[in-house]
């Protein structure tokens, strides 16, 4: 059994992520500062898993308390979710992302070298591509991140590989950066799902919100795209589905020490407006939208090639926009308030 701490654990990833961990009877210490998750969900991954999770309120900044705390529960793998992760908000907030999601990311690899946590999963993103010149991307594309979010998670990533190429030597750190598409949908017990704070900033949660009536419309941000009808196009891939890839990650460190990059995505990208008639499909409701300018930051296309990680992890999206629709509109409609329900 490992004993594995989930930074961020109570958001939207990190708890999916936690199921799959606890149902491969692995030990789970959740972490999180509370900024943009609740601690309802971990009651409900301890309700959907019949097991105990330890919840830990605290920030990943905090450098001693995160060395003590790897320590005390003799954790000896990280599964790194703690980050801030909206495009807009980053534009607007550039020094917020930063401190956050590098300086954070840095406090912690400092807290595991003076720990014996030596396995590490970092939630990545395709942002770090910035606008590829094709589609579908694969692992080898050149990387340079559109705006701040992106580009901070370039940073960490560029950290960990010169950190890895550092202590590779020693034969004990395992170092997996998983770069994500665009994590939708929710459990199908509907007890979990995604819980911004405020107006979403991401399409599948403003959707819903839409069609459970907290918000009028959708915005949909720019029609002038060179898509098949003019809107961005996204790889969407359902959260269970991403949360299994994490898990297939560690598994992977766990069978010998190495760096790994893997994109963990469908494959297959979906416009904006693709996306709101399966989402009508899915909960039988209208969705209202108006179209809008462009947002700084945003691109036209971006799809994964995902055969890396069928190749080296075993593991490959099952599900598609269907089932991703019908979780996400079972837990909205169920919750449609989130955890304040």
């Amino acid at each position: 059994m490992s004993t594995i701490l989930v930074t961020g654990g109570a958001g939207y990833i990190g708890s999916h992520t936690s199921v799959e961990l606890l149902n491969a009877d692995n030990k789970v210490i959740v972490l999180d500062n509370l900024s943009n998750s609740s601690k309802v969900s971990v009651a409900a991954v301890q309700r959907l898993t019949n097991r105990d999770v330890e919840f830990i309120e605290g920030d990943i900044r905090n450098e001693d308390f995160l060395t003590d705390l790897l320590r005390a529960h003799k954790v000896d793998s990280v599964l790194h979710f703690a980050g801030l992760k909206a495009v807009g908000e980053s534009v607007a907030q550039p020094l917020r992302y930063y401190d956050n999601n590098v300086q954070g990311t840095m406090c912690l690899l400092r807290a595991m070298q003076a720990s014996s946590a030596r396995n590490l999963v970092f939630s990545s993103s395709a942002t770090v591509y910035g606008d590829p010149a094709t589609v579908p991307i694969t692992e080898d594309f050149p990387t340079g991140a559109t705006n701040p979010y992106g580009q901070s998670k370039l940073m960490v990533e560029e950290i960990l590989q010169d950190f890895h190429a550092a202590v590779k030597d020693t034969g004990e750190w395992g170092i997996s950066i998983l770069r994500y598409f665009n994590p939708v949908g929710a459990h199908i017990s509907g007890q979990i799902g995604e819980d911004p704070n405020g107006i979403p900033n991401n399409l599948m949660p403003y959707i819903s919100q839409v069609a459970v009536g907290k918000l009028p419309y959708l915005s949909v941000f720019g029609n002038d795209y060179a898509t098949r009808d003019g809107t961005g196009v996204r790889d969407y891939i359902h959260v269970v589905d991403l949360a299994k890839g994490h898990l297939r990650a560690l598994e992977n460190l766990q069978r010998g020490p190495k760096l790994a990059i893997h994109n963990l995505g469908t494959g297959t990208g979906y416009s904006v407006l693709e996306t709101l008639k399966a989402f009508e499909q899915a909960s039988g409701k209208t969705i209202d939208y108006q179209f809008a300018q462009r947002r700084p930051g945003d691109i036209a296309e971006c799809y994964a090639n995902p055969e890396r990680a069928l190749k080296e992890l075993g593991w490959q999206a099952e599900f598609g926009i269907e089932r991703m629709c019908e979780d996400a509109w079972r837990w909205q409609s169920q919750y449609p308030d989130g955890f304040a329900s």
